[in-house]
């Protein structure tokens, strides 16, 4: 846990600063879709509107990191981003699917945008329970890639009622303190 809190707040790796033009692709679950909000109140339309850069929303509710993996390299063909936003492995902590197989899809995925030339931020997806925090090995896959890393900003939000719509979804509120803590991460990285 101690891990995932320092990960998340120290200073990120450098990645290339986006161009005014620049395409950022958000990809993951509910949580990118913006499931609990309107689509213009969604992580990656708040985002968009904080960097001044087009954010693509990529998410599909309910969808698994293996069913992710298999979507990424159609998304990555299509919108040919500079900046990945990945948040994914949520429904897989919801169906307890083995963490291995989690950390391995998260970790292809990775591989598979950098070896597209696009930067990856990589966003860290709770576990249910007490604690509310990713397990260890989203911070350990950021590191092993040399990647920025966003470990808290989830945790934070889903444990305050007022920033939930449900009790596994942001309300608009909740989404706009995570586009404002990945805006946050994209400067100290050197992204904007």
């Amino acid at each position: 846990m101690l891990a995932a809190s320092v990960a998340g707040c120290s200073k990120p790796p450098r990645v290339q600063t986006l161009a005014p033009d620049a395409i950022v692709l958000a990809f993951g679950d509910s949580l990118t879709f913006g499931t609990g909000a309107n689509e213009n109140e969604s992580y990656p339309a708040q985002l968009s509107m904080l960097i001044g850069r087009k954010v693509v929303r990529a998410g599909v509710p309910g969808e698994v990191s293996r069913e992710g993996l298999a979507r990424l390299p159609e998304a990555l063909d299509e919108h040919q981003p500079r900046l990945v936003l990945l948040l994914h492995g949520g429904n897989d902590f919801l169906r307890r699917l083995p963490q291995s197989q989690t950390a391995e899809n998260l970790r292809a995925m990775i591989r598979l945008a950098k070896n597209r030339g696009a930067d990856v931020l990589l966003i860290g997806t709770p576990e249910p329970g007490i604690t509310v925090t990713p397990p260890d090995f989203y911070a350990a896959a950021a590191k092993e890639s040399g990647i920025p890393y966003e470990g808290a900003v989830i945790g934070k939000v889903l444990r305050n009622p007022a920033e939930k719509s449900d009790s596994i979804h942001p309300n608009a509120q909740g989404y706009r303190r995570i586009a404002e803590r990945v805006a946050e991460v994209l400067k100290s990285s050197g992204a904007l």
